[in-house]
Formats: C-alpha cells, sequence, structure tokens
C-alpha cells in the first residue's frame, strides 16, 4: 500500500498550448491557436509524486504552535481588570450613542414615510432618501449587534 502512494505519475494537459506573438511583440499562451501568430508549443510531461512520510524536522510542517516567550511583558491582575473595566466602559458608551443614533433614526424615518424636504420636488430624490435612511438604520442595528456581543465577551 505504502508503494502505491509513493510512486511516481505522470500528469498530461488536457488540451494543447499555443505561444501566440501580437504585432507589438507581446507573447501570450492560449489554449486556442485560432489567432494569426500562434504556435502550438509542445510542453514536456509533468512528473506528479505524493509521499506518506511525516514532514522532516526542521520544516514549518513539524513546529508546534507558538506560545507566549518567557520574557514577554506580563501585567498583573489590578491593571489587566482596570484595562478591562475600562473597556467595558467604552463600549457601554459606544452602545448607548449607538442606541441613541439608532432612535432618531427611525423618528426621522417615520416608517418608512419620513417628511419631503424642500429640495426633493422629485419623488426619485425622496425615495434614494429614503433608501439611505434604510440602509443607515440597518447599519446601525448592526454596530449594536456587534457591540452587545463584544460586551458578552468580556470576563
Amino acid at each position: 500500500m505504502a508503494a502505491v502512494s509513493m510512486a511516481a505519475g505522470t500528469a498530461y494537459a488536457q488540451s494543447e498550448v499555443y505561444l501566440c506573438v501580437d504585432q507589438n511583440g507581446v507573447k501570450e499562451y492560449k489554449n486556442t491557436g485560432d489567432t494569426k501568430g500562434c504556435k502550438r508549443v509542445s510542453l514536456p510531461p509533468l512528473t506528479v509524486t505524493s509521499s506518506s512520510k511525516p514532514p522532516r524536522e526542521g520544516t514549518a510542517a513539524s513546529k508546534p504552535a507558538a506560545s507566549t516567550p518567557t520574557d514577554f511583558p506580563k501585567v498583573d491582575n489590578g491593571t489587566q481588570k482596570a484595562r478591562d473595566n475600562d473597556r467595558r466602559q467604552i463600549l457601554q458608551d459606544e452602545l448607548k450613542n449607538e442606541q441613541q443614533r439608532l432612535a432618531n433614526l427611525k423618528k426621522d424615518y417615520n416608517d418608512g414615510t419620513p417628511e419631503r424636504q424642500g429640495n426633493e420636488k422629485n419623488y426619485a430624490k425622496y425615495q434614494e432618501r429614503v433608501a439611505s435612511m434604510k440602509e443607515d438604520i440597518s447599519r446601525s442595528e448592526k454596530n449594536i449587534d456587534a457591540l452587545n456581543r463584544e460586551l458578552s465577551n468580556l470576563k
């Protein structure tokens, strides 16, 4: 069985290859020779081998996952807790601001029928603004979801 997995095989191209040169001397390889200046190219067969051997020592595939270096700076628990609290407060502030923004957007959107502005005599401009408002509401809702996820991931 091992002999089969280590056997070398030869792969051949599925189609012919042509080298085409245009009037400017630019070379291009194609699988059809239907244009002027194309000549069929004879390519050597491609040899394919597979191996069931484990990777050699010292190669990237054999190295274990990287760990934290011993000289990496460490932070004491009190400092880390203060940083986490700061992060939590920042996220909560951002969440509050985004929720307020969403409430304002929904108020202006008025269930899809916002009031027309003076420069929107053309109905298409009005529809464009309504679509933009709907996108803003969707974006704000996604931001709120992301902030809630971040807050739930905190310890």
